[in-house]
């Protein structure tokens, strides 16, 4: 539902009607007119190369402009084209991208890179976009306005909450009725002559001014065709329909190390949180354990040989939080006199363990170590 008057939206979805056309060249021109004077100043914004695009785009998929900044930086320097990328092991990649989180993105970046180098190119072609790895309609569509000015709408949460704001749109947006809605709405108010500066307009709208809390409605350049200040429901938009519940998990490490300052590591397999980075021994329980149920598990599964070991609580219930998840960890340390030959893993050099990704939960714990 939108909370227009119906002889308006009859109005607003008509093409050929003056009213539409100078709505949409008012709402454009008002974002556009707002960004060159409140624009962030972004490092990828000054270029024009659609993988340095893409690499942006990749990493600031569930991360904070602020967050992934330097992440960009990073990889620009190391990885400056795709077939840079492409070239490089996996172990490296997931090492520069270790503590940004969703490592899948990382395996997808990794993965589109090597389809971009075996075509030879950044093809200017939409379906090729769309089809690169991990790259879905809202990337697909950032890239080639941004890459290459071509008239295809953004529609990512910040773009998606202004658009509901302004035209009171009640429908949830996580429906598929209201994907549809919103789909539509966006290309109808995309600036087709300047798409890129359009996109990255509304898309800063969204994220300095109307924000999800606390928007600056006072200083709105459009509150005055807002639908949803104009009936003071601008807290109750956008809709969603559902929420994920969030779950705990109960992760106990042990950071495994012998006496000549070697420690164990092994590699976590798909099908959850983390696939293909590195942790220590984990056992993952219902609730916390005990120090006695840790101590069966270390001469259980880690220390079968009749020999002398030490073990101490470094850390106990220290949070992470995943979009969904919420972690709680103990953190032991067991010494050992040496490393043991049937303990599955790989025993490393402690100097050495900045070679390896690991989580940022696992950083957290050593922090605690000292």
């Amino acid at each position: 539902m939108i909370l227009l008057k119906k002889s308006l939206l009859l109005t607003c979805f008509v093409p050929e009607k003056h009213y539409f056309c100078n709505m949409i060249s008012s709402f454009s021109a008002q974002l556009e007119q707002w960004y060159h004077q409140f624009g962030r100043d972004l490092p990828w914004r000054g270029t024009s190369d659609p993988y340095l695009i893409m690499l942006s785009e990749f990493i600031l998929q569930q991360t904070q402009i602020c967050q992934g900044m330097d992440y960009y930086l990073r990889f620009a320097k190391r990885f400056p084209t795709a077939e840079s990328l492409a070239k490089a092991s996996e172990e490296e990649v997931m090492r520069l991208w270790q503590g940004l989180g969703y490592y899948s993105r990382a395996r997808h970046l990794h993965a589109a890179a090597k389809q971009i180098a075996e075509a030879g190119t950044f093809r200017r072609d939409y379906s090729f976009v769309r089809a690169l790895p991990g790259v879905g309609d809202y990337t697909a569509a950032a890239i080639m306005s941004f890459a290459f000015g071509e008239a295809y709408a953004v529609l990512d949460g910040n773009v998606q909450r202004v658009l509901a704001r302004h035209f009171g749109i009640t429908e949830p947006v996580d429906t598929t009725q209201g994907k549809k809605l919103l789909r539509a709405l966006a290309d109808e108010m995309l600036d087709r002559q300047h798409p890129a500066l359009y996109n990255q307009a509304i898309m800063d709208f969204g994220a300095c001014w109307c924000k999800p809390s606390a928007p600056l409605c006072d200083t709105c350049p459009l509150a005055g065709t807002c639908q949803a200040l104009s009936m003071h429901i601008v807290d109750k938009l956008p809709v969603k329909s559902k929420r994920t519940a969030v779950r705990d998990r109960y992760l106990t490490y042990i950071y495994t190390r012998t006496q000549d300052g070697r420690t164990l590591l092994r590699r976590r397999g798909g099908g959850d949180i983390w696939q293909g980075l590195f942790e220590f021994p984990v056992i993952e329980s219902a609730d916390k354990l005990t120090s006695q149920q840790v101590d069966e598990f270390i001469h259980s599964s880690l220390v079968k040989a009749n020999i002398k070991v030490k073990v101490e609580l470094v850390a106990s219930d220290v949070r992470h939080q995943l979009t969904h998840q919420r972690l709680h960890a103990d953190f032991y340390l067991l010494t050992l006199p040496h490393a043991l030959e049937d303990a599955k893993g790989i025993w490393v050099e402690e100097t050495d363990l900045d070679r390896y990704a690991l989580p940022r939960l696992l950083e957290k714990l050593l922090e605690k170590k000292g």
